[in-house]
């Protein structure tokens, strides 16, 4: 039987923008958040503020900073659970550690709050039921990164699904989001590629390797500027399915990453695939092994994905000065970041100096969200109207 009682779900960040993700969906009893996550700027960005009383459990969808990175904030004083994947949470401690270390000037929370957040983390797998108060929930697969999850939620008859970051295609690392949705009265979705298609994956993955093939053979070095969540990983394994037989060299935070991912691999697509790839990969450990790397034909896979340091950054000056080598882009280049003037400009910022780069720069559209076609398939299969809310908007369903 439905309730006369609508649930309320209120758009406390992320509507209309890319970043801070913040959704709270209330019943008549319960009030759960969906994400809570900040805007990447040189001053980080927060939701709209919820207190943290109203609230009775906050659900992490996946790792990514612009879902995961405010949650500890509710750790300050209070200890309400937090949902999420294993290896969601072992990832967003990753990631949240680093943010705290770069930006914590200007946090509101410290490493205190993370591991606060962390101990009263509740890991659940795919499709396992969880009640709280008058709400169930559900995690189902988004195909977006390693752990990552939709949400569907169940209060007084209305089906609700969050699909968060979902990716609908089936890639090296990770199968396609889980789309048995059953019937829905309402469906929050992402739109972050909704005027624009991806290449067909196959194509584009054959296009990557063989550009990354011609300039190896030909004596070159390319470095792959790679986000250390999902990205990284899906280029190595790109590289082993089609028997790359050249160095590839994994660097930065993207070794961390992996080594998580080596032990939760029942999250992977294709287990056996990602292990082999991490097993032919060379791990850089020091200085020396990165100077090597940088002056050997083969392939360097670092982040920052955008060039916004990490190891890529000192890459980028012994790769970049010449010619015969490449420095190819896989994931999307935010206005104003320097990954953003390479693809423009061809510059780069080095040693403060405005510096032409010589190498090959080209970009692969090796997105982890769904596309336009994708998107708009979803949509109409559910049967739903589409609204797009503001922050702070308030939908009653």
């Amino acid at each position: 039987m439905v309730s006369t009682i609508p649930l309320k779900i209120t758009f406390l960040g992320s509507a209309r923008e890319v970043g801070r993700a913040a959704i709270a969906v209330k019943s008549e009893k319960t009030q759960i958040l969906l994400d809570y996550g900040v805007m990447l700027n040189h001053i980080p960005g927060f939701p709209m503020h919820i207190p943290p009383r109203d609230l009775d459990a906050v659900v992490m969808t996946h790792s990514h900073l612009d879902h995961s990175g405010a949650i500890p904030v509710f750790y300050i004083k209070n200890g309400i659970p937090v949902y999420g994947t294993r290896v969601a949470f072992d990832l967003a401690n990753l990631l949240i550690r680093d943010f705290i270390k770069l930006s914590g000037y200007y946090l509101p929370f410290e490493y205190i709050e993370l591991r606060s957040m962390l101990r009263h983390a509740v890991s659940l797998g795919y499709r396992k039921e969880v009640k709280v108060g008058d709400i169930r929930f559900q995690l189902l697969n988004s195909g977006h990164i390693p752990g990552g999850a939709q949400v569907l939620l169940e209060s007084e008859g209305r089906r609700v699904l969050y699909t968060s970051d979902y990716n609908a295609v089936e890639t090296r690392l990770l199968k396609g989001a889980d789309q048995d949705y059953g019937e829905l009265d309402a469906v929050i979705i992402e739109s972050t590629y909704a005027d624009e298609d991806h290449t067909e994956r196959t194509t584009l993955e054959k296009r990557f390797v063989e550009e990354v093939t011609e300039i190896v053979e030909a004596g070159g070095t390319v470095l792959v500027p790679a986000f250390s969540v999902g990205r990284a990983q899906e280029i190595a394994c790109i590289l082993a399915a089609y028997h790359f037989e050249y160095s590839v060299v994994i660097d930065g935070m993207a070794r961390e990453a992996s080594r998580i991912l080596m032990n939760n691999s029942e999250f992977l697509g294709d287990p056996r695939l990602f292990m082999n790839a991490m097993h032919k990969a060379d791990w850089v450990e020091n200085w020396r092994d990165r100077r090597k790397a940088s002056k050997s034909p083969g392939v360097i896979i670092s982040p920052a994905g955008m060039l916004k340091g990490g190891p890529a950054a000192f890459y980028i000056q012994a790769v970049g000065k010449k010619p015969n080598n490449a420095v190819f882009l896989v994931g999307y280049q935010i206005p104003g970041t320097p990954g953003r003037e390479l693809l423009d400009k061809g510059v780069c910022v080095i040693d403060g100096k405005v510096r032409k780069i010589k190498a090959k720069v080209e970009f692969f559209d090796f997105s982890s969200h769904s596309g336009a076609r994708e998107l708009k398939e979803t949509v109409r299969s559910l049967g739903l109207k589409a609204k797009a809310p503001k922050a702070g908007e308030v939908v009653e369903v």
